[in-house]
Protein backbone atom coordinates (compact mmCIF):
# COMPACT_ATOMS: atom_id res chain seq x y z
CA UNK A 1 0.00 0.00 0.00
CA UNK A 2 3.26 2.43 0.19
CA UNK A 3 3.93 1.89 -2.66
CA UNK A 4 0.41 2.59 -4.56
CA UNK A 5 0.43 6.03 -2.30
CA UNK A 6 3.30 6.92 -3.38
CA UNK A 7 2.83 6.47 -7.29
CA UNK A 8 -0.62 8.53 -6.43
CA UNK A 9 1.60 11.40 -5.35
CA UNK A 10 3.52 11.35 -8.42
CA UNK A 11 6.71 9.98 -5.82
CA UNK A 12 9.38 7.37 -6.64
CA UNK A 13 7.43 4.08 -5.68
CA UNK A 14 10.55 2.75 -4.39
CA UNK A 15 11.75 5.58 -2.02
CA UNK A 16 8.85 7.89 -2.20
CA UNK A 17 11.16 10.69 -3.11
CA UNK A 18 9.78 13.74 -5.16
CA UNK A 19 10.39 14.70 -8.43
CA UNK A 20 9.22 11.64 -10.40
CA UNK A 21 8.19 13.43 -13.36
CA UNK A 22 10.52 15.80 -15.88
CA UNK A 23 6.93 17.34 -16.87
CA UNK A 24 3.80 16.26 -17.20
CA UNK A 25 4.28 13.31 -20.13
CA UNK A 26 7.82 12.55 -19.20
CA UNK A 27 9.32 10.88 -16.66
CA UNK A 28 12.77 11.28 -15.36
CA UNK A 29 15.55 8.70 -16.25
CA UNK A 30 16.61 7.63 -12.79
CA UNK A 31 14.40 8.60 -9.54
CA UNK A 32 16.26 12.28 -8.14
CA UNK A 33 16.67 10.99 -4.63
CA UNK A 34 17.54 7.11 -4.79
CA UNK A 35 18.54 6.95 -8.42
CA UNK A 36 16.28 4.01 -9.61
CA UNK A 37 16.26 3.46 -13.29
CA UNK A 38 12.71 4.73 -13.67
CA UNK A 39 12.59 3.51 -17.23
CA UNK A 40 12.91 -0.29 -16.34
CA UNK A 41 11.09 -1.55 -19.69
CA UNK A 42 13.54 -2.86 -22.48
CA UNK A 43 10.59 -3.16 -25.37
CA UNK A 44 8.74 -0.51 -26.59
CA UNK A 45 5.71 -1.89 -25.18
CA UNK A 46 6.71 -1.67 -21.68
CA UNK A 47 4.13 0.85 -20.99
CA UNK A 48 1.49 -0.21 -22.76
CA UNK A 49 -0.24 -1.66 -18.76
CA UNK A 50 -0.15 2.53 -18.48
CA UNK A 51 -1.69 3.04 -21.44
CA UNK A 52 -4.47 0.30 -20.56
CA UNK A 53 -4.97 1.46 -17.12
CA UNK A 54 -5.01 5.30 -18.27
CA UNK A 55 -7.89 3.97 -20.23
CA UNK A 56 -9.70 1.97 -17.79
CA UNK A 57 -9.91 4.91 -15.38
CA UNK A 58 -10.72 7.80 -17.51
CA UNK A 59 -13.88 5.44 -19.05
CA UNK A 60 -15.11 4.26 -15.44
CA UNK A 61 -15.04 8.09 -14.15
CA UNK A 62 -16.88 8.81 -17.46
CA UNK A 63 -19.09 6.43 -16.68
CA UNK A 64 -19.72 7.52 -12.82
CA UNK A 65 -20.17 11.27 -14.26
CA UNK A 66 -22.82 9.96 -16.42
CA UNK A 67 -24.41 8.17 -13.84
CA UNK A 68 -24.56 10.97 -11.37
CA UNK A 69 -25.58 13.71 -13.80
CA UNK A 70 -28.60 11.30 -14.81
CA UNK A 71 -29.56 10.78 -10.94
CA UNK A 72 -29.16 14.38 -10.08
CA UNK A 73 -31.27 15.63 -12.89
CA UNK A 74 -33.84 12.37 -12.82
CA UNK A 75 -36.75 12.72 -14.21
CA UNK A 76 -35.73 15.08 -16.70
CA UNK A 77 -31.93 14.43 -17.82
CA UNK A 78 -31.01 17.16 -20.12
CA UNK A 79 -29.48 14.52 -22.85
CA UNK A 80 -31.73 16.60 -25.58
CA UNK A 81 -29.85 19.48 -24.87
CA UNK A 82 -26.11 17.96 -24.69
CA UNK A 83 -26.44 15.86 -27.49
CA UNK A 84 -28.18 18.21 -30.15
CA UNK A 85 -24.98 19.60 -31.64
CA UNK A 86 -23.84 15.59 -32.59
CA UNK A 87 -27.37 14.34 -33.47
CA UNK A 88 -27.05 17.36 -36.03
CA UNK A 89 -23.32 16.15 -37.43
CA UNK A 90 -24.77 12.63 -37.54
CA UNK A 91 -27.74 13.37 -39.36
CA UNK A 92 -25.12 15.56 -42.01
CA UNK A 93 -22.79 12.43 -42.54
CA UNK A 94 -25.87 10.43 -43.18
CA UNK A 95 -27.17 12.69 -45.51
CA UNK A 96 -23.94 13.15 -47.42
CA UNK A 97 -23.24 8.74 -47.45
CA UNK A 98 -27.02 9.06 -49.39
CA UNK A 99 -26.93 12.00 -51.67
CA UNK A 100 -23.11 13.31 -52.42
CA UNK A 101 -22.22 16.87 -52.62
CA UNK A 102 -22.64 18.52 -55.26
CA UNK A 103 -21.55 22.25 -56.93
CA UNK A 104 -24.93 23.72 -55.23
CA UNK A 105 -23.77 23.07 -51.76
CA UNK A 106 -20.13 24.77 -52.09
CA UNK A 107 -21.71 27.94 -53.84
CA UNK A 108 -21.76 30.96 -52.11
CA UNK A 109 -25.18 32.45 -50.40
CA UNK A 110 -27.34 34.66 -52.23
CA UNK A 111 -29.21 37.21 -50.21
CA UNK A 112 -32.95 36.66 -50.01
CA UNK A 113 -33.54 40.83 -50.40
Amino acid sequence: MRRLARALRLRCPNCGGAGLMQSWFVLHARCTACGMRLQRGEDQDYWLGAYLLNFIVTEVLFAVLLVVVLVATWPNPPWGVVLYPFAKALWLMADLLFRPPGPADFAPERDAG
